[in-house]
């Protein structure tokens, strides 16, 4: 996964809130003197848009006019080129500059203090730690006995120095002190930022979700100071949590966010360095050809600025690009360059990845001691963060593999995957696990490429069972893979045999896709195209279906294309009329491979041979076996709501569908919760857990950016104006249903994560224990079709037909209409609906 430097972590940030409270002592500092005063407002306005070069110059100028004539304004200008010599990484000049002593009548001035403070940042940026806490030390003392409206500002930079020796409670006990100090002067400046640097203690212990959170509370106090500089940095500092939490979507929005912010107050050299993490996230959502443009254009605007540290970023983010399209001299080039500007400074996590990106090149140029040397010392660093140990392990293990040193390889692939695992588990927040793994798939697929090469498909396929749906079996109790890797667990043809079923196993993979058929007797293995080739023909093909294409006619090819790329090799693995349980990978989990065209004198939907359900693990495949059926036949029926707002109109054919299916239902085996009575309350209530059978006929959400806050649309609370039963509430209730079905648009998701797939209201119910559930792909709450549709499949259902039998006859009988203009003959009508294997 590429990185930037660890932005929330960022020494630019804390030296840019310094000159927010400069401003500040002027006022309580120095009352004549116009000129300096204006000089001086005029450099720190500067500094603020981050024009550091100019700044520099000025400051320059105005000391050696020796403006003001006076000692105080004398030293006041030099405490402020100190401060922009350390926001340029120039510590040792920080130091020399203000070596000299304060004369007798500043000795307990605020230019005493701020003197201190900057000797002690200055210390602690060179990581001379002892040197910086006693100065530190110095300021408080100082800060207390004459100046103790600036106390609240050294105990918060004694907890950034604590952070930094990793004494993280001594940290937090700081910045909450900082916090009082600051409410106690009144000082809400310091507070909102004193909040930023709890968010920062939070990442800097890699507890990502608990960072987001506490940069919630900062970025709304900031806001409420009207501090956009500070708006800036806690949205650029959420979004590097995101990031490190694999959600490269949501830090792509904050990472552009805080650039904005920044380039709307006019910080344009902090709108640059936010720009390299909208350039990394686009790289993690492999869009290549926007980071490298977007990194070309930062680097020679941050070069106007001479900003050493977006330069190096965007030069080590362009020789991630590089490498990752071969071009191993480019690569070199942009990493020497890179070297250079690192080597005038202590950038120490930039120097850790320059490390990993030096290795991996001197791995190209087959120098294979110097890369083992390069990528060893990252993992020796007690202070490499676990991303970069993660990232160092996999390096290795293709290091050896080249070296055809493929135990060693395993060794190192395995350690990686064990750091990947322990570093996931340790979220908290099942929404953010969710996302953690896009930040290492990558290292997944190198191992199942690696043991594919090594002709191993079959040790392949557990690691890619790994990956998959742990948030999921987490919530169910089931969890059990871990970083297991014996021979031991999931026997895949097993459950084919206990299931009466083939097992299409998919992987889609950066170089190759992998496809694994698993009968009874055999286990084969296919290579697929690479997911860059698959993904926008799925995405296409699937457009032209949700739209209400007749794809039998206009889209006959991409649909035969898809079925011989995606199934074909299989073919011959499956009988005519049989059971498949397809388990997707990444943009499959959106395609209905219902709607594919098997090619043929007489090409058809693939329905019409096979009888598909999908599933998200081997894990959840096989507790299902294993579970003891239902026996109770009672419905929970909850629809034909309210309306409840302007957004969502009452369904017409709402009333029709609560009929239907509540007439294969008697009396004493049926609730109904329709009208007023259909709440998110009033099903939370009803003891959900106790019914086999759950349906919902209403409309449905499913966000993007917050899978969790997919909802079912309900009636209005009487009491309050909540009417949206949210995934987030679903997943606290236990069912044990046989079957959930959700009538209504988007019920499986927008979205797929990196092993767990569609993550929306389907995942909500089969994270909550149903056995089974049916869900849209897209928006049919409002089709005429589906009564009709639903009034097929629960005949089949009462005629003791299994759920995928019963939902494939359904449809079946639209495709088959006698009727040749009969409109529900387009896949658009009957294959939103998708049959989920749960536990």
């Amino acid at each position: 996964m590429p990185k930037a430097k660890n932005l929330s972590a960022s020494f630019r940030v804390e030296v840019a809130f310094l000159f927010l409270l400069i401003t500040g002592a002027l006022t309580c500092g120095c009352g004549n003197g116009n000129d300096p005063a204006a000089t001086y407002e005029r450099i720190v306005r500067s500094v603020r848009h981050g024009d550091l070069k100019t700044s520099l110059s000025d400051v320059d100028i105005a000391l050696s006019r020796g403006l003001g004539h006076t000692v105080e304004w004398s030293w006041r200008f030099r405490v402020l080129k100190a401060q922009i010599l350390v926001s340029r990484s120039e510590w040792r000049d920080t130091l020399t500059l203000l070596h000299d002593e304060l004369p007798a009548s500043l000795a307990f001035s605020d230019v005493a203090v701020r003197k201190k403070l900057m000797e002690g940042i200055a210390h602690r940026y060179g990581q001379e730690f002892p040197e910086a806490a006693r100065d530190l030390n110095g300021a408080l003392a100082l800060a207390r006995s004459s100046q103790p409206q600036l106390a609240c500002e050294v105990v918060k930079a004694i907890g950034q120095l604590e952070v930094d020796e990793k004494k993280y409670a001594d940290a937090d006990a700081s910045f909450r002190e900082a916090v009082q100090l600051a409410s106690k002067a009144n000082r809400q400046d310091v507070v909102a930022s004193a909040r930023v640097d709890l968010a920062r203690l939070a990442t800097s212990e890699e507890h990502y979700g608990e960072a987001i959170d506490r940069n919630q509370i900062a970025l709304d106090l900031s806001r409420s100071l009207d501090m956009q500089g500070l708006v800036a940095t806690v949205l650029g500092n959420t979004a590097w949590s995101y990031s490190q939490l694999g959600d490269f979507e949501k830090a792509l929005a904050s990472y552009k966010d805080a650039a904005a912010a920044s380039e709307q107050i006019g910080q344009t050299g902090y709108s640059f360095y936010w720009l390299t993490g909208v350039a990394n996230s686009y790289i993690a959502l492999h869009d290549l050809q926007s980071a490298r443009t977007l990194l070309q254009d930062t680097l020679g605007r941050a070069r106007t600025l001479s900003d050493t540290e977006t330069i190096t970023i965007c030069l080590n983010a362009l020789a991630e690009i590089s490498l990752k399209e071969n071009r191993l001299d480019e690569a070199a080039n942009y990493e020497l360059e890179a070297l250079k500007y690192e080597e005038g400074g202590l950038d120490h996590f930039g120097t850790i990845q320059s490390k990993i990106l030096a290795g991996r090149i001197e791995t190209g140029r087959t120098h294979y001691p110097q890369a083992e040397r390069l990528l060893q010392s990252v993992l020796d660093d007690p202070n490499a963060d676990t991303p970069s140990r993660w990232e160092a392990q996999a390096r290795l293990a293709k290091l050896h593999d080249v070296q055809s040193l493929p135990k060693k390889a395993e060794q190192e692939y395995r350690e990686s995957i064990k750091t990947i695992e322990a570093a996931r588990t340790a979220i908290t927040q099942p929404e953010l696990r969710m996302s953690f793994l896009s930040g290492g798939i990558e290292f997944y697929d190198d191992y199942v490429e690696f043991l594919i090469a090594h002709e191993r498909p079959k040790d392949a396929l557990k690691i890619a069972e790994l990956s998959r749906a742990q948030t999921l079996e987490e919530g169910l109790g089931s969890w059990q893979k871990a970083t297991k890797f014996s021979e031991e667990g999931i026997q895949p043809q097993q459950q084919a045999k206990r299931l009466g079923a083939t097992l299409l196993v998919y992987w889609m993979g950066l170089k190759h896709s992998y496809l694994w058929v698993v009968t009874p007797t055999t286990t084969a293995y296919f290579t697929l195209p690479a997911a860059s080739e698959i993904d926008p023909a799925v995405k296409s093909y699937r457009e032209a279906v949700a739209k209400s294409h007749d794809v039998a006619e206009t889209e006959q090819n991409a649909a035969e294309k898809l079925y011989e790329t995606l199934v074909a090799p299989a073919q011959k693995f499956i009988a005519p009329n049989s059971r498949v349980v397809l388990l997707p990978d990444g943009v499959l989990y959106s395609l209905n491979f219902e709607t594919l065209i098997v090619p043929g004198p007489k090409p058809h939907f693939w329905i019409e041979d096979v009888t598909l359900t999908t599933a998200s693990s081997l894990s959840l495949l096989a507790s299902a076996a294993n579970r003891t059926p239902v026996k109770q036949k009672n419905l929970l029926l909850v629809g034909n709501a309210l309306k409840a707002s302007d957004e969502f109109e009452p369904l017409p054919e709402a009333d029709d569908e609560m009929k239907v299916v509540e007439g294969y239902f008697p009396e004493p085996s049926r609730t109904v919760l329709k009208g007023e009575r259909a709440t998110p309350s009033g099903y939370l209530g009803s003891r959900p857990e106790q019914y086999a059978y759950l349906h919902f006929v209403t409309h449905g959400t499913a966000s993007r950016a917050q899978p969790l806050e997919s909802a079912v649309i309900l009636s209005k609370e009487p009491a309050t104006d909540s009417y949206k039963l949210y995934a987030r509430d679903i997943v606290t209730r236990h069912l044990n249903a046989e079957l959930v079905t959700i009538s209504a648009c988007n019920g499986s998701g927008a979205r797929a994560y990196s092993g767990e797939g569609l993550v929306g209201l389907s995942w909500a119910f089969v994270r909550a224990g149903a056995h089974n559930v049916i869900a849209a792909l897209w928006e049919v709450s409002s089709a005429p079709s589906t009564p009709q549709l639903m009034d097929v499949f629960y005949k089949g259902l009462s005629r003791g037909e299994d759920t995928a039998t019963a939902l494939r006859n359904a449809k079946l009988s639209f495709l088959h209409s006698p009727d040749s203009n009969y409109v529900f003959k387009k896949p658009y009508y009957w294959a939103p609906f998708q049959l989920y294997a749960g536990s």
